[in-house]
């Protein structure tokens, strides 16, 4: 089974922007697109940033250092520099509570 960790209110996340929190000790950045939340590694895979600092757009979050972007799904790089995709998490939404498991989507 799945282990999920409650890691903010919904609400705190703004919609069509990006949090940083913790799950334990790795860092993860969280999307909203309208009722959806995206949880991807909060770590750049070409510069080691933080992602959460970036800019929500299209599907994509654009790291604020080099410009690398990143599909909020898939974790893939949709522009470079970045080659690598970064992790997903899979997100679950409890009433007002968004639960993060550090287990990658499948």
């Amino acid at each position: 089974m799945t282990a999920f960790e409650k890691v903010c209110a919904l609400d705190d996340i703004p919609d069509g922007g990006v949090l940083g929190v913790e799950v334990g000790e790795t860092p993860v950045a969280l999307v909203r697109r309208g009722g959806e939340v995206f949880a991807l590694h909060d770590v750049c895979s070409h510069a080691e940033v933080k992602l959460s600092e970036g800019e929500v757009y299209d599907g994509t979050l654009e790291c604020w250092l080099h410009g690398s972007c990143f599909d909020v799904r898939s974790g893939k790089p949709t522009g470079p520099p970045a080659t690598r995709p970064v992790n997903v998490y899979t997100v679950k939404i409890d009433g007002d509570d968004v639960l993060v498991s550090l287990s990658k989507e499948s």
